[in-house]
Parts: C-alpha cells; sequence; structure tokens
C-alpha cells in the first residue's frame, strides 16, 4: 500500500483508479465525496510538535474541510514528495534552511509557512524584539514598547560594569540569547550577576501582578489568553533576597490564568484594537504568519504594555478553538491563490 505522502496531491479523487489506491483514498479523504479537491499540507515538525499539535481534534476537522497533513520525509529530497499546496516547518539547522529555501525558488506556487529568514530574527533574543521597539506604538488605547535590554555574550565577571554603564535597574531577568531556550533566570543584586552564564540577554524586570498576555498570531486572527508569570518583586524583597533564581519559564498551560478571580486592573485584556493593530505591524515586519507574543502590563498603569517575547510556531494546542481558526487559515491561503 502507498504511503499517505505518495497518493495525494490538488488533485480530483477519481483521478486514482485501481482498487488499492481507491481503498488508501478512502482511508485519508475520510470518507469524502468523489471530486472532492483536497488541501495538501506536508509538514516537517519535530516529534514533540507534532504530538501537541497534530492532534485528532485538528486532523479530523481538517479532513472534514477537505484538509490533508502529510509528513514529509526528511531522507529524502523535498522536491521529490507531495505535491503540496502549503509546508509548516519548525525545524532548526542551516541544512534545513537551505533545503527549504532552494524548494521556495523551485516550487514559487507552495506557501511556506514560513520564510526561514525570517524565522531566524525571532530565534535569537539580541534582535527579538527590534521591530516591536522599532515600531513604538501608541494611540488611545496604550504604549507597547519593550524593557531596556542589555546583551551578554561572554565574561560573566563584567556583568555587573555593564549592567552599571547601562543603568539598568534591579532586579535583571536573564534570558539564553537562542530563544529556542525558555529558562530564565532573576537576579536580585549587582553582586549576584557575575553567577549568570552568558551568552545571555538582560532584561529591566517591570511589575505586572504576575499576569502574562500570551497573544497568539494564526494570519490574520489574534487570539489572547491570560497566563500566569513571575510575582512582582517589592524593594524590601530585593534588600532582603540576594542571589539569582532560576525558571525553567515563564508560563505554561497548566499556569492558565483564564478562569482566576483576578482584580481587574491586573487581569483585564489589552484592548482588542490595540492587539490587532500590534498584530498587523508585526506581521509586515517580522514576515512572519504564525507566531504568538508574550505581552505584559505595567503594574499601576492601565495601558502601559511591554511585549517581553516573540515565539515562532508557539503552543498552538494550548489556544482555545485553534482547530477551527488554524484549518481557516490554512483554506484562505489557497483561496487567496485562486
Amino acid at each position: 500500500m502507498r504511503m499517505r505522502g505518495e497518493i495525494v496531491g490538488y488533485k480530483e479523487e477519481e483521478d486514482y483508479k485501481t482498487e488499492e489506491e481507491e481503498e488508501e483514498r478512502e482511508m485519508v479523504g475520510g470518507g469524502l465525496p468523489e471530486s472532492k479537491k483536497f488541501v495538501v499540507v506536508g509538514y516537517a515538525l519535530t516529534s514533540k510538535k507534532v504530538k501537541s499539535f497534530l492532534q485528532p481534534k485538528l486532523e479530523g476537522l481538517a479532513r472534514s474541510k477537505g484538509i490533508l497533513f502529510v509528513a514529509i520525509d526528511q531522507s529524502k529530497p523535498l522536491s521529490d514528495q507531495g505535491p503540496f499546496d502549503i509546508v509548516l516547518h519548525k525545524l532548526s539547522g542551516s541544512k534545513w534552511r537551505r533545503i527549504l529555501e532552494d524548494y521556495r525558488l523551485t516550487h514559487p506556487d507552495v506557501t511556506v509557512l514560513d520564510p526561514p529568514d525570517a524565522i531566524q530574527q525571532v530565534y535569537n533574543r539580541q534582535y527579538m524584539l527590534e521591530d516591536v521597539a522599532d515600531l513604538n506604538l501608541s494611540d488611545t488605547y496604550g504604549k507597547v514598547g519593550v524593557p531596556r535590554q542589555l546583551v551578554i555574550e561572554k565574561d560573566s565577571s563584567s556583568i555587573p560594569d555593564a549592567v552599571g554603564k547601562a543603568d539598568l535597574r534591579l532586579p535583571i531577568v536573564a534570558k539564553p540569547l537562542a530563544a529556542k531556550s525558555h529558562e530564565l533566570s532573576l537576579a536580585y543584586d549587582k553582586f549576584s550577576l557575575r553567577m549568570l552564564e552568558p551568552p545571555l540577554v538582560l532584561q529591566e524586570f517591570i511589575n505586572h501582578g504576575g499576569i502574562l498576555f500570551k497573544v497568539y498570531i494564526v494570519g490574520e486572527a489574534v487570539k489572547v489568553v491570560r497566563r500566569f508569570s513571575l510575582p512582582d518583586v517589592s524593594k524590601r524583597e530585593l534588600s532582603k533576597n540576594p542571589g539569582v533564581f532560576r525558571f525553567p519559564r515563564v508560563s505554561c498551560a497548566a499556569a492558565s490564568a483564564d478562569e482566576a478571580d483576578l482584580d481587574p486592573s491586573v487581569g483585564e485584556l489589552p484592548p482588542r484594537p490595540l492587539l490587532e493593530k500590534l498584530a498587523k505591524e508585526l506581521r509586515r515586519r517580522l514576515g512572519l504568519r504564525l507566531f504568538n507574543l508574550d505581552i505584559i502590563r505595567e503594574l499601576g498603569t492601565k495601558d502601559r504594555y511591554y511585549v517581553i517575547d516573540i515565539n515562532y510556531f508557539p503552543g498552538y494546542g494550548k489556544m482555545p478553538e485553534y482547530e477551527h481558526i488554524f484549518t481557516d487559515f490554512l483554506l484562505s491561503l489557497v483561496k487567496q491563490k485562486q
């Protein structure tokens, strides 16, 4: 029996004549009517991403809408596989980037989500937030900026002096320069900064009521959820808690704050017009369609927001109604080409 990727394409089902192909078509097509056209999405994802993203509910809904997800075999030339309408990917390494760039040049009719070069920018925290800072978004709904930050590439002994020269306020959040790691540290005093391990990005910590807003972007769709974050730090705590505290990551699905009884000044979602304007501008500037923003509101303010992280192809499986949002997005990509 043929593999899935060998029989599905953007073709009429009636093209397949043999009994074996008929059986295979019924298996992957989910009993779709004959003459039904399929949108074929080739995916190259890590096993962890496949498990979290390609959940049965998503694949079932996609099939009912005429979308088929087909695994890309990384041991074979990409041009020999398909044909694909869309290529969905999240793999690392310069070799894969070259393969994908070559494929984009030779298959201009295939939508690649997203361009490898554009993705690289948000994989490096030194450059990740540049477009947000340059945008300097401010309107009647609020102001969006980024925390003051400093890049330390080596020599941990130089960190206290560098922080002093940059006039960064304590506490300091330290994040690995490579955005693939979600670990972070919180340094409470100047002397403990030497305990950090470069290469790092150091950001001023901004009290935000312990709540973070995850803003998911899927094409033009914008969805925001609340997550518990690091707790606020008082001046008293700064003086009594010297050292560096390490955290595996700021937020996770288990830390959802959507159902929590929160003070409205802390838990109120950012204004939707502000988020939509921000998402639109960053889609254009970053050249990406699949990403999310981690946003905080400065404690004691109503409209002062900071983007503290950008993630490419985040954990959409944690986003409410992601199956409908994502499948609608995939169909819209094909419709735009017709």
